[in-house]
């Protein structure tokens, strides 16, 4: 009797700790999706204010819109060249879903390292070269440079505005072009002067660019630079200026007129978003002020009401798709015909502009 009691005794107990066990193993958890990596190239440092500063707020905008599902990263002041070259092959090593390029001169670099990743998603802003994995994006700034350049033609005093530039590629002129002719467009007796600093980021030649031409007179400085040096140049002088890239009166003040301005983010989130959906495909974006990736900063106070009218008119025929800005008659700095009347430029000239349009002085090269 003793020995079945004590049997009993010993599979009660094995039961209870066989009980125990059970209920101490742990819940299956299911595993943690990897977040989709991004990175960005940056040309400069997103502290000049300009250029990069608004790429780098799209990148903010893209961690805000996935939260956890994306990791973004970014190296500033990447020089164009064999340097972007490695860098852009070091976040394809590392695993980096998507890369952003956002310099035209890191064109032919992302176009070497495409090739070699070629489940990796690469963009490129501002060029025009692709592959099956590589797509360019950029935006219709020429479109508030038009703008921007009505407000320039109606305040400018001496008829003498000075254009600090970056190189002489079809983007920078065509910019140049947009903004002579929206300036004429009001005013047909301006002169752009343009100085070239042949660099995008480099604040000290920005502002010799900006004290040059305000010495020839100028009276208001426009830029294709990545910094706020040439309007502070101007504000030092008792001068107006027209920004770019990012709101530049928010940096500078209201002598800043306003300012043709980017809007990276809507691009950057939806991109990333097709490429974890799996449905990104390469593609050529260059879209404009309909799409909201390109505008016109609000005006400073100093801007009177009839001049905001005129820009509100023009900018409006250009939303409605009824006009944009290079339709003819154009003519260029010599003053033959480019554009015939009723005819207008098609998307490859405007891509490859290498010519100045009536009322810029100098040439291109």
């Amino acid at each position: 009797m003793k020995n079945r009691w004590n049997l009993l005794w010993i599979l009660l107990a094995a039961a209870l700790i066989a009980g125990c066990a059970k209920k101490s193993e742990p819940a299956a958890v299911a595993a943690k999706a990897e977040p989709y990596k991004v990175a960005f190239v940056y040309i400069g440092p997103p502290g000049d204010l300009g250029w990069t500063h608004e790429h780098d707020q799209g990148r903010k905008a893209v961690e805000a819109e996935f939260g956890d599902k994306v990791k973004t990263v970014y190296i500033e002041n990447v020089p164009e060249g064999p340097d972007a070259t490695r860098i852009i092959r070091q976040y394809a090593q590392e695993g980096y879903d998507m890369i952003f390029a956002t310099s035209f001169g890191y064109m032919d670099p992302m176009v070497e390292v495409a090739k070699e990743f070629p489940k990796v998603k690469f963009e490129h802003c501002s060029g025009y070269k692709t592959a099956e994995n590589m797509s360019t994006y950029f935006g219709r700034i020429y479109q508030p440079r038009y703008l921007s350049g009505i407000v320039a033609g109606k305040m400018t005093k001496s008829n003498i505005i000075g254009y600090a530039a970056a190189f002489p590629i079809p983007e920078v002129v065509r910019g140049i072009n947009a903004f002579t002719l929206g300036a004429r467009s009001v005013n047909p007796k301006v002169q752009v002067r343009v100085v070239w600093t042949n660099t995008w980021y480099d604040p000290v030649k920005e502002r010799e660019a900006a004290v040059a031409l305000l010495d020839a007179g100028a009276d208001i400085i426009a830029q294709h630079q990545d910094t706020v040096e040439p309007q502070k140049a101007a504000k030092e002088r008792g001068k107006l200026s027209i920004g770019y890239d990012s709101d530049m009166r928010a940096f500078v003040g209201d002598t800043v007129l306003t300012s043709p301005v980017w809007n990276w983010g809507s691009y950057y989130k939806d991109t990333i978003g097709k490429a974890m959906a799996g449905t990104w495909t390469t593609h050529q974006y260059w879209e404009g002020l309909k799409a909201g990736v390109v505008r016109l900063a609000d005006m400073s106070p100093l801007v009177p009401q009839d001049v905001k009218d005129l820009v509100k008119a023009a900018e409006q025929k250009i939303l409605d798709g009824t006009w944009d800005v290079f339709y003819g008659p154009i003519k260029d700095n010599t003053g033959a015909v480019k554009v015939a009347a009723g005819a207008k430029m098609t998307d490859g000239e405007m891509l490859s502009f290498d010519w100045f349009v009536e009322g810029v002085v100098g040439k291109v090269k």
